[in-house]
């Protein structure tokens, strides 16, 4: 059945239970609520970070370097965002101690937070994975993984969902990487699918007060994927993508503002492939 000009039944009832739920004209609107993103002074973070702040929200963007975060603020002001609903804090993702000192120094500049995205990723190593050395192999596992843990804790512990039901949303990012196999970045992969598991063992522990998604993009164009596309030439790349091209941090961070809203109010544990098309393809084995 189909409800025009409001909500149905099940929504009031929902609603007067302390839940969200929104049946009609649904908008990407983030007014009133503060966003912390991790890995946020470039690529897929500070375009999360623009489609935030466009949207209404105050927004905190981590990542370690002052200096990369610094421009990456004043780049957004310079575009029209207002700066006082924009801040930054120099962190470092593996580190517990500095999760807990920017989720604090968030709540203290804006009065809580409502949305937490774990964006920072990185992968210091390419090549058989029997090769990988410990030192690379434990960075990109705490940055990758263990940070999502770190991070999830220092939000809820600080407030993050204490609004009431489905009032946080905590945003993953993994890869479609983390759904199969690939050549030279196995243990990136495996990390990456690790993210996905972590979604849905957190959307479990933390209903129904948060909501937690992961995204899974394909090949953006970003530094940190940079290897992967430059010199290989980029349209030979996209000629096996359906749609003839790599994603842009803009498509991600799209998404990303879908899941942060109250559009996605009925959602949780899931994943949104955003890759172009790359992983409905035929697998080779048939035909």
């Amino acid at each position: 059945m189909l409800w025009r000009g409001g909500e149905g039944p099940g929504c009031v009832a929902w609603r007067r239970a302390g839940g969200r739920c929104k049946a009609a004209g649904v908008e990407l609107e983030l007014h009133g609520k503060t966003a912390l993103i991790t890995g946020a002074s470039r690529g897929i973070g500070l375009a999360m970070a623009a489609r935030f702040a466009e949207a209404g929200a105050n927004v905190v963007l981590s990542s370690r370097k002052a200096d990369d975060l610094e421009a990456a603020v004043a780049g957004l002001v310079a575009g029209g965002l207002p700066g006082e609903r924009l801040a930054w804090v120099a962190a470092h993702v593996g580190k517990p101690e500095d999760a807990v000192a920017c989720v604090a120094e968030t709540v203290d500049r804006f009065g809580g937070v409502d949305i937490l995205v774990n964006n920072a990723g990185t992968n210091p190593y390419f090549g058989p994975m029997i090769d990988i050395d410990v030192v690379r192999a434990q960075k990109t596992f705490e940055v990758n993984q263990l940070a999502i843990v770190l991070w999830t804790a220092a939000a809820v512990k600080a407030g993050l969902g204490s609004g009431g039901i489905g009032s946080g949303s905590i945003i993953n990012v993994a890869s479609i990487g983390g759904l199969g196999v690939e050549p030279g970045i196995g243990w990136y992969n495996v990390t990456k699918a690790a993210v996905l598991h972590l979604t849905r063992q957190f959307s479990f522990e933390l209903a129904p007060a948060v909501r937690v998604n992961a995204l899974a993009p394909g090949l953006v164009k970003t530094k940190l994927a940079s290897a992967l596309w430059e010199g290989r030439g980029e349209d030979r790349i996209a000629a096996h993508i359906p749609l003839r091209r790599l994603g842009m941090p803009d498509d991600i961070a799209t998404a990303a503002l879908f899941l942060a809203s109250d559009a996605s109010s009925w959602m949780t544990g899931q994943t949104l492939v955003i890759d172009g098309g790359t992983t409905a393809q035929p697998s080779g084995g048939v035909g």
